[in-house]
């Protein structure tokens, strides 16, 4: 029977990263593979949590009020909507807005699952190279992407690590006819704020999570920021009661313990820099919660299994089309984690 299954998905998906490891000898694993936030989820947000679940019997409120109005009096008027992570925020704005045949581009390499999205609603994929410092070059995404119903630009990028400039992301805006996604998951370890350009586009959807900064990763819980046109067909096309009221009331009670966010952020800072100067490998600058590392003269699936057998966890890029198979990605963790890392990363 699998002569059913749509062509797209018959090879493919999104890759994972590597889940399990050897224990060394102090029994623990250091686990930089995924971008996680090592810290446990504020004080407030498990107790708005356990809260919730005590109304768990009831469908939760199919417009995240709770959220969105937490989200609110944190950012200010925008308009916003909600998903499960950021993925199923990807997911819903392409049911929303993309036909069989229209066209996504993505600036590339990058997160795959905005061309998995893409496949599902039938869209042509156009990958955008990146330069080869991985910055954007925007004459080419503009021309690629002009007639492109979305284009998808992530900043911070995943894997890369690298932001593209508020001006580029206006010329960018005013060069295309339909919508720039901006996947901004990593965007509070950057110190830059596109916001500003929600005042001014009715072309722009910004895409966060709570994910990384809040360390709410296992609750799945994504928004975006969207222009007031957008958000009721959005809303009709989403999945019923996709977003559950336990994460929802995490989320909303995460926001408002800023200490929590900036400890990590604080910490995020600090290790990049150590990592730079300590790995014995060449570290690419970056503004997110992760660097990528050049392991040449190994490949990336080499360092990650040799890496994994001495009790660390890092991401092999050899998925991210387009990208040359000897970069790892390696998540900021725990200061002992981090210096794990780098004790064996710099043995090999």
């Amino acid at each position: 029977m699998e002569h059913l299954v749509r062509s797209c998905y018959k090879q493919g998906g999104y890759v994972f990263a590597k889940k399990a490891a050897n224990l060394v000898g102090d029994g623990r694993v250091a686990r930089l593979a995924s971008n996680e936030n090592p810290e446990s989820p504020s004080p407030v947000a498990i107790e708005a949590a356990k809260d919730a679940v005590l109304t768990a019997n009831r469908y939760p409120d199919e417009r995240v009020d709770v959220l969105v109005s937490a989200l609110s009096a944190y950012y200010g008027d925008y308009n916003f909507v909600a998903g499960v992570g950021m993925d199923g925020v990807i997911e819903t704005l392409m049911r929303t807005l993309v036909d069989p045949g229209n066209t996504v581009a993505v600036a590339s390499p990058t997160f795959s699952f905005y061309g998995i999205a893409a496949q599902a609603q039938g869209a042509k994929v156009i990958a955008v190279r990146r330069r080869p410092d991985f910055s954007v070059d925007t004459d080419v995404l503009i021309r690629e992407g002009r007639d492109a119903k979305i284009v998808v630009l992530c900043t911070p990028n995943n894997p890369t690590g690298n932001s593209t400039s508020f001006d580029d992301v206006q010329r960018i805006l005013d060069g295309i006819g339909g919508v720039l996604f901006l996947d901004n998951a990593y965007v509070e370890f950057s110190g830059t704020d596109y916001l500003p350009l929600m005042r001014k586009y009715e072309n722009l959807v910004i895409g966060r999570t709570f994910s990384k900064v809040h360390s709410l990763a296992g609750l799945r819980i994504g928004y975006a920021f969207v222009p007031v046109w957008l958000q009721p067909f959005y809303l009709r096309a989403g999945t019923p009661f996709t977003v559950n009221a336990v994460s929802a009331a995490a989320a909303a009670a995460a926001l408002t313990d800023r200490a929590h966010a900036e400890r990590y952020i604080a910490q995020v800072i600090v290790w990049r820099k150590k990592f730079s100067t300590d790995l014995k490998f060449p570290v690419l600058p970056s503004d997110a919660n992760f660097v990528m590392v050049d392991v040449r003269p190994f490949t990336s699936d080499e360092v990650v299994e040799k890496l994994a057998a001495k009790g660390v966890l890092v991401r092999s890029c050899r998925s991210f089309t387009g990208l040359a198979d000897h970069y790892i990605r390696v998540s900021i963790g725990e200061d002992w984690e981090n210096e794990r890392l780098i004790r064996e990363l710099n043995a090999l």
